[in-house]
This record gives C-alpha cells, sequence and structure tokens, in this order.
C-alpha cells in the first residue's frame, strides 16, 4: 500500500517545518541537503544510533543504519540519520569512568529527545547496542510518543580460548585467578586476545542482552530481530523490515504508549526473570514506565520476578550465551511458553501491528534443544532475579539468584566507603570467608552515578571464594556479576540510608527465598546512629555528573531524572 494515500501531513509534527509558505526558509536548509520537493513533504524518520568507535557493541550500528533508511526510503518516507553517544560498561568498569554510565542513559534520551524536538521529525527507529544506550534509546521513545521502533544491534559471539568458549566474564574473573597466582600473565595475555572475537554487545544474558530481550517482550521491536547476533548477516533484513514497517505505524497512527502499558511492562519483566536476566533491568523498567506516566517500581518488579519461573539456560548462572538461544528458537521461542502457561499477557499491542499472540501464534517448540526449558518445567520455579527488603533496605534490594545454589547467607559486614577499597582488599584477599562485603556512597547521588561492581565481583570468583562471601551496594551490579550479590539498597548512603550506619562486624543477613536483608541492629540503634550521620562531600563539584547527581532519584524508581509522563502537559507527538 502507498502510504502517502493515508498519510495526513497535517497531523503530523513535521508540518511546522515543511509545510506552507512560512517554512520556505526551513525548506531551503533540506534543499542544501539534497533532497527533492517530494521527499520533504513525506514523512520525516529520525533513524537515531548510538554508533561510535568506544566499543564493538557499537561499531556495527551505522553500517545497521543504512539498511533502515532504505527500508523507510522504500515505504516512501524520508529518513534522517542521526547519531548519539554511549558509554561503555566494559571499558568503564572498575574506574573512575563507571560514574559516566547510568549518567550516559539520560543523556542518550534527552539527545534523541532534543533532536527529534528540534527538527520535527514524525517518527524514530531506533538502533543501540550498549547497557544503557537500549533502555535510553527506548525511554525517548516513550517521552517523545512517536511512532517509534527499537532495534538491537546484536550480541557479539563467543570466544575461544584452547577450545572452550570463552566471553568477557571470563575476562574479568581471570583478573581474579591472576591475582591469587591461577593464571600466568602469558595465558591473560592470550585470553584477552580471543575473548571478544567479532563486533556485538557482550555475549551472554548481561545487561544488553537482557534489555533486547525486554525490547521484544514489551512490543517495541520486531520479533527475532534482538536475537540476531551482530555479524549475522540476516541483521541488515531486520533493520530493512524496520524501515518499512515504521512507516506503517506512522499511517496507523501507532505510538509506544499504544505498546507499552502495565501489562507490557510486566511481560518484560517477566522475560528477564525467565531469562536469568540482569538485575539492572529492575532499575530501567521502572524509569521506561516513568517515561508513560505510569508506577511500576522495584517493588513492582520484584513481584512479577517472584512469580516466574527461569526456564532459559544462559550464562552467566547457565550455559549458553545469545547466539545460542537465537539459533534454537530466539526470543519469541521463550515468550512461546511464557505465553502458552499463563505467564505473559498475549493481549498486548506491539510495533507489528499485532498482538503478542498473535505474532507467537506460528512459533512451534522446538524439542532438539536445551537452552530455552518448558515454562511448566523449569530450570527453577521461582525467576533468576529476586527483589529484597528489611531494614537494612527499606527501600529494596535487587539479587540475581541464577546459577546460585545457597540463597540464604548470614555473616559479618566489612564495610568499604566506595568500590576501590574493596577491590584492593579483594585483591589482596584480605576478608575472610563468610565475610559480608558492604560497598556504600555509590548509589545515584552519592557516587555520583551508581557505579558498577563487576571488577570486584569477578575478582572473588577468580579466586574462588565467589559464593564463600556475600557482597551489598547501594551501587549496581553487571549482568555479567555471579555469587551472592545485592545492589540497588535504598535507601543509600549518601541520604543517610541504613547501609550508612551499619558497623565493622554488625552482622547481616541475606535470604533470597523469603526475599528479606536485614541487619541485626534495633530501631532504636539505628536511630541513634543516624542522629550521629553527616552527609559527605560530593567527590564531584561540576559538569555532567554534577548536573545527574543533582536531579536523579531513588534507584526504586529507576533513578530517574524529571518529572516523567505523569507531569507533561502536553506531548511532543501532538504539538
Amino acid at each position: 500500500m502507498d502510504v502517502r494515500t493515508i498519510i495526513d501531513k497535517r497531523n503530523l509534527p513535521s508540518r511546522h517545518v515543511t509545510e506552507g509558505p512560512s517554512r520556505a526558509p526551513h525548506r531551503s536548509y533540506l534543499y542544501a541537503m539534497g533532497l527533492t520537493r517530494e521527499q520533504i513533504h513525506q514523512p520525516l524518520v529520525g533513524v537515531a544510533s548510538c554508533w561510535n568507535e568506544a566499543a564493538p557493541c557499537n561499531i556495527s550500528l551505522m553500517r545497521q543504519a543504512q539498511a533502515v533508511k532504505k527500508g523507510v526510503a522504500s515505504a516512501n518516507g524520508t529518513p534522517r540519520e542521526f547519531c548519539t553517544i554511549t558509554v561503555t560498561d566494559g571499558i568503564a568498569m572498575g574506574h573512575d569512568g563507571m560514574k559516566a554510565s547510568l549518567a550516559s542513559r539520560e543523556v542518550i534520551a534527552d539527545s534523541v529527545e532534543l533532536t527529534i524536538r528540534g527538527h520535527a521529525y514524525d517518527a524514530l527507529v531506533g538502533l543501540a547496542g550498549c547497557d544503557k544506550s537500549l533502555p535510553g534509546m527506548m525511554m525517548a521513545m516513550l517521552r517523545l510518543n512517536v511512532p517509534s521502533i527499537f532495534i538491537y544491534g546484536g550480541s557479539i559471539l563467543p570466544g575461544s580460548f584452547r577450545g572452550q568458549p570463552v566471553t568477557v566474564q571470563d575476562m574479568f574473573e581471570a583478573v581474579g585467578k591472576h591475582s591469587v597466582g591461577l593464571m600466568s600473565d602469558e595465558d591473560l595475555d592470550e585470553l584477552e586476545q580471543v575473548a571478544c572475537p567479532s563486533a556485538g554487545a557482550c555475549g551472554a544474558q548481561f545487561t544488553a542482552n537482557t534489555m533486547a530481550t525486554v525490547s521484544e517482550a514489551i512490543g517495541l521491536a520486531l520479533p527475532y530481530s534482538a536475537g540476531a547476533p551482530a555479524p549475522y548477516e540476516i541483521r541488515d533484513r531486520f533493520c530493512m523490515a524496520a524501515g518499512e514497517q515504521i512507516m506503517d505505524l506512522v499511517a496507523r497512527n501507532i505510538r509506544p504508549r499504544d505498546i507499552v502499558t502495565l501489562k507490557a511492562l510486566e511481560n518484560a519483566a517477566t522475560v528477564v526473570a525467565a531469562s536469568g536476566g540482569s538485575t539492572n533491568a529492575a532499575l530501567h523498567l521502572p524509569a521506561m514506565a516513568h517515561e508513560a506516566g505510569i508506577k511500576f517500581d522495584l517493588f513492582d518488579v520484584a513481584e512479577i520476578f517472584k512469580r516466574t519461573p527461569y526456564i532459559a539456560d544462559l550464562k552467566p548462572g547457565g550455559r549458553y550465551v545469545a547466539k545460542d538461544m537465537f539459533e534454537a528458537g530466539g526470543i519469541p521461542l521463550l515468550m512461546k511458553t511464557l505465553l502458552d502457561h499463563g505467564f505473559l499477557h498475549g493481549d498486548c499491542l506491539t510495533v507489528t501491528g499485532r498482538t503478542i499472540a498473535e505474532n507467537l501464534a506460528s512459533v512451534k517448540w522446538n524439542p532438539h534443544q536445551d537452552v530455552v526449558r518448558p515454562a511448566n518445567d523449569p530450570i527453577s520455579v521461582t525467576g533468576g532475579v529476586v527483589g529484597l527488603q528489611g531494614n537494612l533496605a527499606p527501600e529494596g534490594a535487587i539479587v540475581k539468584v541464577a546459577g546460585l545454589k545457597n540463597q540464604k547467607f548470614t555473616g559479618p559486614a566489612r564495610c568499604f566507603d566506595g568500590e576501590e577499597a574493596c577491590f584492593e582488599a579483594v585483591t589482596h584477599r584480605a576478608y575472610e570467608e563468610g565475610d559480608v562485603l558492604v560497598i556504600r556512597y555509590e548509589g545515584p547521588k552519592g557516587g555520583p552515578g551508581m557505579r558498577e561492581m563487576l571488577s570486584t565481583t569477578a575478582a572473588l570468583y577468580g579466586q574462588g571464594a565467589g559464593d564463600k562471601v556475600a557482597l551489598i551496594t547501594d551501587g549496581r551490579f553487571s549482568g555479567a556479576t555471579r555469587g551472592f550479590c545485592i545492589g540497588h539498597v535504598g535507601p543509600e548512603a549518601a541520604v543517610g540510608g541504613p547501609i550508612g550506619l551499619i558497623r565493622d562486624g554488625d552482622i547481616i543477613t541475606i535470604d533470597a527465598i523469603e526475599g528479606t536483608l536485614d541487619v541485626a541492629l534495633s530501631d532504636e540503634e539505628l536511630a541513634a546512629r543516624r542522629a550521629e550521620w553527616k552527609p559527605r562531600p560530593s567527590p564531584v563539584g561540576s559538569g555532567a555528573i554534577w548536573k545527574f547527581a543533582q536531579a536523579v532519584g531513588p534507584a526504586r524508581d529507576g533513578a530517574v531524572t524529571h518529572p516523567g509522563g505523569a507531569a507533561e502537559t502536553a506531548c511532543y507527538a501532538d504539538v
């Protein structure tokens, strides 16, 4: 169908720059870029990518964007390409650069919003490849509420080290092995050269692949598109199809907030738990909901996690990587068994213009694979991620239990004000088995930036202590983290939360079965310590991280920086 026959430009945002005599100056700029009269008067589609040379997860996005543009043009739209930033956690990890990671999510959403607003584009196809760029791009779609399709750049292929498949998780854990003499300099050097062999995001069910899985389950990505690895040529076909499909969404005025409802958010949380995904989803899903004006906080996410079976045998807790799940049947295979057994809402709309149930109607179970189990025969009946609450975390906390045998832990606190101090202690094995390592002042405000702790947790695992100690923090953990590691503890230390009041030797009890996190202190003792507590000066005094720290809210609500969709007086798509 020729969409020009059913799209009325008078109702689209681009009318403000392309229609009528008063917009002749605006059109002159478009002519200067080689557009024709016909292209100027077609719908203008922003094609936003997080392409850069910072990391392999982003390096293929610009090439994929060209396929999107061909699809848009073939369906009588006019694509307008632009790029935004990415901060890549794997390279930012373990040093001060990680303060920029969560803040980059907001910058990505803000910059895409500003570009679309400033140039009055009618729709958005967004390509992203790294941990914060995926939610950041989807947040922009929900904020703008113009017809939108999300495209994941694809995962990296696994490396091969002496005949064994490896990921960057093995690389971080190798640092721990090296620190205690279990790996030589030569072996470490060899491993680092083969661990990441292609373009694409970290290959297991870490944060990028978790949020990619979310993009399909929540309805913003085309079926199967989020599973294909970055080097696979089929990615171009998905990108071309997305470019064509965005014009159908414009014609039918199907918008992100029609798709991302409370039920869709519940579907997203379900696939995170079922796949043993990253705890960071409990930060990003509330932030996405916030953009749409929907209340869906950490406790709402945790409630879904509690009732969802864990069925996908994916690293870091399992055996397989994203490539394996794609080849076994992709994210639709995972969603199909969840739908068949009553764990998904099948009536949610998607960017195909059809519902989840309609998209999955022809998906057949693949009995010749063991990556995904049937939902009625799970690896465990409880989801791979669990929410916690108690007197140490009144505003909640989160832990990944996928692959964790012992889900209860009690031990004395060893307190560190910042990750570096804890990493130094771990490097020199200055801890005892049974300790609960506490890393605080790493929350959204206190960090600032809520850093991830993969360097520390991976070092513990490399030393063979991954199941012999526990670690809690008001910061975050990488999707690659494994072991008894509790993040997002709130309120954070910087605002006087209990995690900032505990002392070395206080007894902490973690119970992931009951969902509790407590310290053996009375309310009176905690109140007395709070009365003595004094805020610490911020480690930053200016710049982007300072601005983030001034605006950011608690982790429970997604660490968001503005009032969200519930407070808006007018949506961009309607101006």
